[in-house]
Order: structure tokens, then sequence, then C-alpha cells
């Protein structure tokens, strides 16, 4: 009799990490390429003398030829990622940024160093399309973007810090050990990863890698009006990103004299992006991604708009131009992870296939949008104010787009008549 009787269900605690670790793991994934950015920045000189790189703006090829490969590459993980899971193509792909950053250590040509590095993107951005893939698997709507703003806050400790680590690196060793140091922190989120992190999409919706499908699903992803357009915005404000990144080193060098100030004066500015990304976690389940980052776009094309206006006019100085560009900064960390999060909202079916085609358009584009910007580089910082002005209209015109004309709500499609 007793034991006809139904017991209650036991609960069983979910495998894998829980969410303080989660966002954690999402995050690390994330730092490991602004990392491997941000860390050359102080030792672009250094590597331009090794290798016999004559033109100063060439040396920007360091940074733009990670940025492609991380850019080009994301196309193919996001169906590899559908069909084998999450967790196998997260490991081929660190593994490919840990084998090709410890050749870019022994690289002995610029054109060595450039080609590792493209291959070391191409390794990174299988990290990208899974970290937004993980995450949409979990989480959707405001949640989501709560989580990619948290996620965002503790990655972005790496950009604060990485130019100073880059710095101490080559106050103690020459350049090549900067790659040893991503080989190191990839080797190690590697194992902390295959151990903790568990596979996020179940066997029954893995899909086949056919071609009509995966067309069929790049087609979808291409074609809706407001995923299209927020990464399309994505892409214009990741433009003005790289710009500033590809530009810092020599602002500081050239335009102000002030070598010895660029890490500490980078890391202010970059700590814009992770008080907005904090504001922005506390903020979004209540005030919801719109308002927050259509108000804040506005905020970036003004902030633009007068920079450009001071550095025109012949009053800039390194004050001016850390606290605009911070304020910049503060503006991209509202924006970024609710744009991402709205673009992949309508997504969630095809989130690995979104997750590439967005990457893919943001990051190529995006990168070659800053080194347009960087390329352009004078002796002056009007080319980066005027180029993030630029980008700044680009991006309200796609939002604009995406939402049909409408800022800070929804679009709400009208309803058909009924009788």
């Amino acid at each position: 009799m007793q034991a006809m009787i139904e017991r209650p269900p036991v609960a069983v605690r979910p495998k894998g990490p829980g969410f303080p670790e989660f966002v954690c793991l999402i995050a690390m994934m994330m730092a490991l390429n602004a990392l491997a950015i941000d860390a050359m920045l102080p030792a672009l000189p250094a590597i331009g003398t090794a290798l016999g790189v004559v033109t100063e703006n060439s040396r920007q090829w360091v940074i733009t030829a990670y940025l492609l490969g991380f850019g080009v590459a994301q196309i193919i993980y996001g169906p590899l990622a559908d069909r084998y899971g999450r967790k196998p193509i997260l490991m081929v792909g660190l593994s490919l940024y840990v084998l090709f950053s410890v050749i870019a250590a022994f690289a002995p040509t610029f054109e060595a160093l450039i080609l590792a590095r493209v291959c070391t993107g191409v390794g990174a951005a299988a990290m990208r399309v899974l970290a937004v893939s993980i995450v949409r698997d979990r989480y959707s709507g405001r949640t989501m973007a709560r989580v990619m703003s948290l996620s965002f806050l503790v990655f972005l400790g790496v950009p604060i810090l990485a130019p100073t680590l880059g710095q101490l690196i080559l106050n103690v060793a020459p350049w090549p050990w900067i790659f040893g140091v991503l080989a190191l922190a990839g080797g190690a989120f590697t194992l902390w990863a295959a151990l903790r992190l568990p596979e996020t999409l179940h066997r029954e919706d893995r899909l086949p890698i056919k071609v009509d499908r995966i067309a069929a699903a790049f087609r979808e992803a291409l074609t809706n009006r407001r995923s299209m357009g927020y990464t399309l915005a994505m892409t214009a404000i990741t433009g003005s990103l790289f710009g500033f990144i590809n530009s810092s080193q020599q602002i500081f060098f050239d335009v102000f004299d002030e070598p010895a100030l660029f890490t500490t004066f980078f890391g202010l500015m970059a700590g814009g992006v992770a008080i907005a990304s904090l504001l922005n976690a506390r903020l979004v389940e209540r005030l919801g991604s719109r308002l927050i980052s259509h108000t804040a776009l506005l905020g970036f094309i003004i902030i633009g708009l007068t920079h450009s206006v001071v550095t025109l006019s012949g009053h800039e100085t390194i004050w001016t131009f850390a606290i605009l560009q911070g304020l910049t900064m503060f503006c991209f960390g509202l924006i970024a992870g609710n744009f991402g999060a709205m673009a992949m909202e309508p997504m969630g079916h095809i989130a690995g296939t979104a997750s590439s085609a967005q990457g893919f358009i943001s990051t190529t584009a995006g990168s070659t949008l800053g080194f347009l910007i960087g390329q352009q580089f004078n002796g002056s910082v009007a080319p980066l104010a005027l180029g993030v002005t630029g980008c700044g209209i680009l991006a309200l015109t796609a939002v604009l787009f995406a939402e049909r004309g409408r800022l800070f709500s929804a679009h709400s499609p009208a309803r058909p008549a009924t009788s």
C-alpha cells in the first residue's frame, strides 16, 4: 500500500555552473578576445621596430588582421554549433586560439605575424558565436539582456587592464611574451570550460548540416527587419570602437606626447563602458532595452558632434579628449548589450546560425570601418571624432529602419480588422 503512495518529486540540481559562474564563463569567453586586441596596443611600436615596419599606420594591421579573422570565421561556427553542439566547437576554437598565439610569439617577419593573428582571430570567433548562442539557449528577452550586460561588465575589466598588462610584460620581457600570455590565458580557460561548462543545446534540437537548411536559416537571419536593423546598428557602433582602438596609441604618443599616460587614460576611458554596463544590468529589466539604448545612441551622436567641434576649433587637450571619449564609451556600454540582445531576440530557433551571421557582419564590417578611421590618422584627433559621429548617425539610421521610424518603444504592427 505504501509503495502505491505517490512520493513528491525530489528537486534535482541542474548540472553545470550557477548563475554567477555562468556569467563569468560567458564574460571570460568574450574577455579572451578583448585581451588579444588591447594587450597589443603598448607593444605596437616595439613590434614595428623589431619586424621592420616603416609606416606607423601599417602597425594597425596587428589589430585589424585579428579582427578580420575573427569576423569572417564566425560564418562557419554557427551551423557547426547547431549540428554538433556548443561545447565541442568551443573547444576547437580555443585550441586554435592557443596554438596560433604561440606561433605569433615566434613569428620571424611582420607578414608571418599578421598571418598568425588572422588565424588567432579565426579561433576566437568560436567564442563570440558560442557566447551569444549559449546565453540564448538558456535565456531570452530582458533576462538575456541582463546576462549580456553582467557578462559585459566582467569582461570589460580586461580592456581596462589589458594595455597595462601589456606594458608590464614589456617592462620585464620582450614583446613576444604578450602572445605567450594570451596562450596561457586561453589554456587556463579551456580547462575551466571543459570541466564546468555543460552542453546547452539538447540533442533533439540539433540541426543537420544541409545546404538548403543553412541557406534558409541565413536568409531568415538576414531578412528579419528587427534582427538585421540592430545588427547593422551594432556594426556602426563597433566601427567607432575599433577606430578608437586603432588610433589610441598614436593619439597619446604622437598628438599629446604622453606615452606614459596611455595605459592609465585608456583604462579610465574603458571604465566608462564598465560603469554603463553595470548601470544597464540594474535598469534594463525595469526600463527596457529600447528606452536605454536609444537614449544612449542619441547621447553618443551629440557627444561625437561636440568632440568634432572641439578638435576642429583647435581646443583639444588630453583632458578634453579623455572626458569626451570617456563619455562616448559610456554610451557605448549602454548600447552594445541591448542592441545584441534585440538582434538575437527573434532568432531563438536558429540561435547559432543567426549569431554567426550577425557576428560576421558586425565584426567584419565594423573592423573595416574602424581600420578606415584609423588609417585617416594625420597627427590630430579630428579623424577619430568625425568617424565616431558618422558611425553614430549610421547606427541611428539602422535603428529607425529596425523600428519602422520609431524610437524608445517597440513597433507594434497593426492588427487585422475583425468583424
